[in-house]
């Protein structure tokens, strides 16, 4: 036995067992959906979140193909009511579509005609917006037989009916207290519902949730990370946890470790499959100063779904002090592997690594670089642990790292096509320039920030699609896009690989070449992942648009959402449809300006640098950059007393603008007020900043 399948080695509890002899395509999940797509019935739907439980997103429908596209068109759309990001993977179950909007709404449709059936509205109340790093966007529901799930921004978990949208019972998941939140979508293991939580970048602890479907009782809960070094422990497993921590820790930052996204559910073995974020804070030499591995951040966590007892881990970069996390896609397959049949997972994670682990015991059978990345030359096959470079190390120098803290894969979920053996990953290039006491992701690899003084252009780099071969350990090829944007992937039997890209097209690719077949333009940017089902012998493709989340705060002036209205809504594509209708030219670009790029601080501007990026630029514009929220550099031009109204008073909290009284004192008002005069628009009218 390897030492890494040693060290990763299962429980007692679950050592044997589960050392299946067969394949999995017969699990009831992946059996139904086969079934229905070979045409045992003329309605297919998308009942689970990556179409599966395994997750892999891969729809086994042909009617639409490479012969046809030209033929493809508007079969309807239908509003999400948002001009924010718009995340969510929709879900068709029995005639109906069930999708997520911004602030955690839920809408049922028509899967036919778009018909707006009910929706449901949570109340999230906007202040709450604050918590969140990236946009108030949610990623989608889960059903089980008549009920519906939903996380909510605020860290509740609701179940409603799914006839009429009324709620059936309401659980609280968190300390309302502290600045957690709910973005990603709930999955079913078994007789539970599992929900996690965000909020590593702002000081919380990591856990997942198991309720009962029915009651919504708490059945069991999992900490990622330990609260203390000495305990008392809620579980066994911190128990392997703690001394991977220093005992000085900043345990009131909370640790990290935030269950975020990420989730697979194999039902054969029990397992649940899930991916923990980054630690808090970020930089292991501060939240653990002795260091140590940090246990169980930035991991691949196999948990029963019966007790929440860990079965084995995977940690994919111990002590992490680069944002990380491997709460990206996890996929299972059932593949041959160096001539043996294979129960194994696939993810890739931020840090650049495509993983194969055996699903069952835990042993790592490779790990390769999908994208540059330069932290780290390789990871050991006996240890299963990184090798890092020089450029690693920021504790005591600045240094350039690759990927950036964006990650080489982000949320956007992949897809795999078993019959060709490729998965589909909609990557990126970039990199984030960090040092002891400051970070920012670079306009150029070989930019060296010379002064504190000096804000760095930071946004750069671009997005690709890749088609990867996880048994030849390569990609077969890729396509590039012109800038940092990206979606999520469906692909399909008829050899289609479809995104949406932040243009506001809808690119479809052969599977096996990566030729561009066609483009149809939406003309609404799209982060979210496109699926397909099929209506009375009819398929359709469908796709939740609406630009934002991540990169709400990186808006190109060439993007659609620069261009056009950014209106969130379900678009919805079949054969013989009508015309895409051309939506209407908006004044929504930037108003860019000479002169603003590297800005000399001085006094307390530096200050006020500091408190805006911190409280206002996952909103409006991290390190000057111009987002879909009003321009920060056009704030300098406003009346004092407008600024302190807003800011300070909170006059439009209602519309998710928090008020910072309380959080803000003088000192700090005089200094964000002199930092945003110096970064404005000097031959600028303050009435021309956009207003959405």
């Amino acid at each position: 036995m390897s030492s890494v399948t040693a060290r990763l080695q299962m429980l007692t509890s679950f050592s044997s067992g589960f050392l299946l002899t067969i394949f999995l395509q017969t699990s009831f999940a992946n059996s139904q959906h086969s079934d229905n797509a070979q045409g045992n019935s003329e309605n297919v739907g998308w009942p689970f979140h990556g179409l599966d439980q395994f997750e892999t997103r891969h729809s086994l429908l042909t009617q639409i193909d490479s012969s046809n596209l030209d033929k493809l068109g508007l079969a309807w759309s239908a509003s999400l009511d948002s001009k924010r990001g718009i995340e969510a993977t929709p879900l068709v179950v029995g005639g109906r579509m069930y999708v997520t909007s911004t602030w955690s709404r839920v809408f049922a449709l028509d899967a036919k005609t778009g018909a707006r059936l009910w929706e449901f509205d949570p109340k999230v109340p906007k202040a709450w917006a604050q918590k969140g790093c990236c946009d108030v966007v949610n990623r989608g529901v889960a059903i089980h037989n008549e009920q519906l799930f939903v996380g909510t921004f605020d860290g509740r978990l609701i179940a409603l009916d799914v006839d009429d949208g009324t709620v059936n019972w309401e659980v609280n998941t968190i300390d309302r207290e502290k600045p957690y939140t709910i973005t990603g979508a709930p999955r079913i293991a078994g007789d539970v519902v599992l929900i996690g939580n965000g909020g590593a970048d702002f000081g919380v602890r990591g856990y997942l949730s198991a309720y009962d479907l029915v009651t919504g009782e708490l059945k069991w809960r999992f900490f990622t990370v330990p609260k203390s070094f000495d305990g008392p422990h809620e579980h066994p497993e911190l128990e392997i946890a703690a001394p991977t921590w220093d005992p000085e820790s900043a345990w009131e930052y909370g640790g990290g470790g935030t269950v975020w996204d990420s989730m697979a559910f194999d039902a054969q073995t029990n397992l649940i499959y899930v991916g923990t974020g980054n630690g808090s804070p970020w930089p292991n030499f501060v939240r653990s100063p002795a260091g140590g591995d940090n246990l169980f951040l930035s991991s691949i966590v196999a948990l029963d779904a019966d007790t929440g007892r860990m079965a084995w881990y995977y940690q994919t970069t111990p002590g992490d002090s680069w944002d990380y996390t491997a709460t990206q896609h996890i996929i299972l397959a059932d593949i041959l592997w160096d001539g043996d049949e294979r129960q194994v997972l696939f993810q890739a994670p931020k840090n650049g690594f495509f993983y194969v682990i055996d699903r069952v015991t835990g042993e790592l059978l490779s790990a390769d670089k999908y994208v540059r990345a330069t932290w780290a030359s390789h990871v050991d096959a006996k240890t299963g642990r990184p090798v890092l470079t020089d450029t690693a190390d920021y504790s005591e120098r600045a240094s350039v790292v690759f990927p950036a803290t964006l990650g080489g894969h982000n949320w956007h979920p992949m897809s795999y096509d078993q019959a060709n053996g490729l998965v589909f990953i909609p990557a990126q290039d970039a990199a984030t320039y960090f040092s002891p006491d400051k970070l920012s992701i670079l306009l150029e690899t070989d930019h060296e920030t010379t002064s504190e003084q000096v804000v760095p252009d930071p946004w750069v780099g671009f997005s690709i699609l890749l088609a990867w071969d996880p048994s030849a350990r390569k990609v077969v090829w890729k396509k590039v896009y012109p800038n940092f944007a990206n979606a999520g992937v469906l692909s399909t039997a008829s050899n289609l690989v479809i995104q949406g890209d932040a243009d506001g097209y809808l690119n479809f690719y052969d599977s096996l070449s990566g030729e561009l077949l066609r483009k149809i333009f939406l003309g609404v940017g799209v982060v979210a992942p496109p699926i397909a089902y099929q209506i009375e012998g009819e398929e359709y493709l469908a796709i939740a648009a609406g630009w934002g989340g991540a990169n709400f705060v990186l808006a190109d002036d060439s993007i659609a959402a620069r261009k056009y209205p950014n209106d969130g809504k379900v678009i919805v594509l079949k054969l013989g449809g009508s015309d895409m209708p051309k939506p209407k030219e908006e004044r929504y670009v930037s108003q860019a300006r000479g002169g603003n790029k590297y800005v000399q601080l001085g006094g307390n501007q530096i200050q006020g640098k500091q408190i805006y990026n911190t409280n206002c630029g996952a909103c409006h514009g991290w390190f000057g950059q111009t987002g879909l929220l009003p321009d920060p550099k056009y704030f300098g031009l406003l009346d004092r007393t407008y600024i302190e109204d807003v800011v300070i008073h909170g006059v439009l909290k209602e519309k998710g603008m928090p008020s910072f009284n309380g959080k803000l004192d003088d000192e700090g008002f005089e200094a964000l007020l002199s930092y945003l005069d110096a970064i404005a628009y000097k031959d600028a009218k303050a009435d021309s900043s956009p207003s959405k």
